[in-house]
This record gives C-alpha cells, structure tokens and sequence, in this order.
C-alpha cells in the first residue's frame, strides 16, 4: 500500500484504488488484500469493508474508518446512491453496434439516454464453485441484475497476431472499450451479464465464450479486462458529494482513447 494508490482519506473513509490480481478482503493465509494492507497503512485503525471488487478486476474502493462510516456507506448503496461506473474490453462486439465516443454520465438524464443500452437479468450464485448464473426470475435464490452499457470504441485486429482456426477473413478478432454503470451490485455481475449478452471481456477465463478466451491468451491478458474507474456518493458524516475517477492502469486498456 503506497501513497499513489491513495485518492482520499479522513478521519471517517479512505478511497483507494485496488490494482488487479489482488483480492478485496479474504480469509486465505499468506494472500494479500486490500482491507489489510490499509490497515497496515493505517497502523491498525478500524477498516470496514462495505462494497468490493473482484480479484481480476482493478478499480477504486471506498472503506469506512468507522461504525458510522460504515453504516452510512452501506445505506448508500442499499438506496442505490452510491454510484459506480466502469470500463470494459469486451471481444466481438456486433459489427453493426452503436459506438458512442462520450455518452453522458447519468444515462436517464438528457439527450444522451438513448445512448445508453440497458441489460436486465436474474443472477444465482452457486457458492460450492463461487460462480453466479443467469437464470428465470422465479428460480429459488434469483436476484434481479441490471446494468447499462455504452461501446465508445471499437477496433479490429490484425489476423497477423493469431494463429488459429477461430480467426479468419470471414470472422476478424474485433475488441471494443464500452462504459459501463452497475445499477445493482451482484455477485460478477458485469462479467456474467456482459457474456450473456454476447460481450465476453477479455481476461475473463470464468464467463468468456472459448473464442473470447483464445483471443485473451493470444493477445497474452490473464486479469479480466474490467475497470471501476469513477465512484460517487455522499461522505457519511458531512454529507458532500464527492466523486472520484482513476485512469484505468492495465494494459489491455492502453491502445484505447480514455
């Protein structure tokens, strides 16, 4: 835990941004995560977890310094006002899809919504092999799943990269970056939502389609190509709104115009 990767702090929260590959919180003896290393940074000092991201994913975290904190974070996003926003690289997007280079932040807000695409689903999470699912809303332990996406931009590959029979001139390797706003915030939600609809991210080996996958190893991505990089809600003890973004650090997100 160093100084870069601190983007706030007082005496109630601390916004940090979480690189990929390390875990939120876990139990695991010997693995580093981010609720001990900002205690360590903080010497010990109370640090409630109140919303998390996924190993592979990198991103900014809000964690409360105390039960107040805590608790209020956690109204937030049970009132769905803490909001939180992403970047993705997703392989095979539809050729004919809309791509919106600066679609608006606040989607049911202006001339922009149209830009926006929304995805609703039912999600179960099986907890013998930590996957979730999409299933019918009257499966036992559903919970409904919503997010809205927008593809900013998108490219095609060069053939020349991939020795394979998945890839030909009938069927280029194609990736986009799309902005995604999580509505609700279930178990791999984006990850398994975004496959669903056909846009496997890169880096994803749990959800990705094999063709998804085989694109990930050539091009050599082993983290899922997903990004928090804006979170907004209000300070639990003062009440001002704050808002904070991050450009995203992995690679796969380099080639594009963030």
């Amino acid at each position: 835990m160093t100084k870069e990767h601190i983007l706030y702090e007082d005496n109630d929260i601390i916004v940090c941004y979480k690189p990929a590959g390390i875990a939120t919180q876990t139990a695991k003896i010997g693995q580093r995560d981010m609720v001990s290393e900002v205690t360590n940074y903080l010497a010990g000092k109370y640090v409630g977890c109140v919303h998390r991201l996924d190993q592979p994913v990198e991103g900014i975290l809000v964690f409360a310094l105390n039960q107040n904190a805590a608790a209020g974070l956690s109204r937030q996003i049970v009132e769905n006002r803490m909001k939180k926003y992403y970047y993705a690289v997703a392989a095979d997007i539809r050729p004919d899809a809309e791509v919106v280079p600066n679609p608006a932040l606040e989607p049911e807000a202006g001339p922009d919504s149209v830009c926006w695409k929304r995805l609703t689903d039912y999600l179960c999470k099986d907890n013998r092999t930590n996957l979730s699912r999409i299933v019918s809303s009257d499966t036992k332990g559903a919970r409904k799943a919503v997010l809205e996406y927008a593809v900013v931009e998108k490219k095609e590959l060069s053939l020349e990269t991939f020795q394979t029979e998945s890839f030909g001139e009938k069927n280029p390797p194609s990736v986009a970056l799309v902005r995604v706003r999580l509505i609700t915030g279930r178990h791999h939600q984006i990850r398994v939502q975004m496959s669903h609809a056909g846009m496997g991210l890169l880096g994803d080996f749990k959800y990705a389609g094999e063709r998804t996958k085989e694109l990930s190893g050539a091009l050599g991505i082993k983290q899922a190509a997903l990004c928090a990089y804006r979170l907004e809600f209000e300070h639990p003890a003062t009440g001002e709104k704050l808002s904070f973004q991050r450009k995203p650090e992995g690679v796969v997100f380099q080639n594009f115009s963030i």
